[in-house]
Parts: structure tokens; C-alpha cells; sequence
């Protein structure tokens, strides 16, 4: 079945604790992408899910339960334009 939510998770998190984090992030199955950044968040990841319930569910309890995650935002996909450099066509 393929995951039709897709959301970008901004994450705030302790800076002692960020190799940790991101070594738990990356056994995340829903979890496919994740970037260190500059700027106002520390992580940003793409996370995808089967439905805007079970992406709910996974941020409340999987994201959230991590030690040394201060806090998250969230930007839910609604429509794709391009990808990987490819336009993407309805």
C-alpha cells in the first residue's frame, strides 16, 4: 500500500542530545529523509504515513517520546510540483 501523507517535520532539540536523536530518527521506517540544518530548527525530516491519522499517531507517540526533542512543526504536503528535479505530472 503506498503512504499518501507526506509532512515535513521541523525539530527543535536539545544540542547534547542530537546524535542520539538522529541515530534513533534514522530506525524509523516512516521516517526517509533527514537533514542537519542551520537556521531555526535543528532537523528537518520527511516523514511519510498511510493516513493523516496514523501520521498523527506516529508524531504523538514515536517523535514526541524521544529524549531531547524540545519541540516540533509541522508542514503537511498537499500537492507536489516537482521532485527530484523532474516536473510531476498529473
Amino acid at each position: 500500500m503506498p503512504r499518501n501523507v507526506k509532512a515535513f517535520v521541523n525539530i527543535f532539540v536539545e544540542s547534547k542530545e542530537l546524535d542520539s536523536i538522529t541515530e534513533t530518527l534514522v530506525k524509523l521506517p516512516e521516517v526517509t529523509d533527514i537533514y542537519e540544518v542551520t537556521g531555526e530548527y535543528d532537523l528537518v525530516t520527511l516523514v511519510t504515513t498511510d493516513t493523516i491519522s496514523s501520521f498523527r499517531d506516529f508524531l504523538k507517540n514515536k517523535i514526541l517520546k524521544i529524549d531531547g526533542i524540545r519541540s516540533t512543526v509541522t508542514a503537511v504536503v498537499i500537492y507536489t510540483h516537482k521532485r527530484e528535479g523532474k516536473l510531476i505530472s498529473e
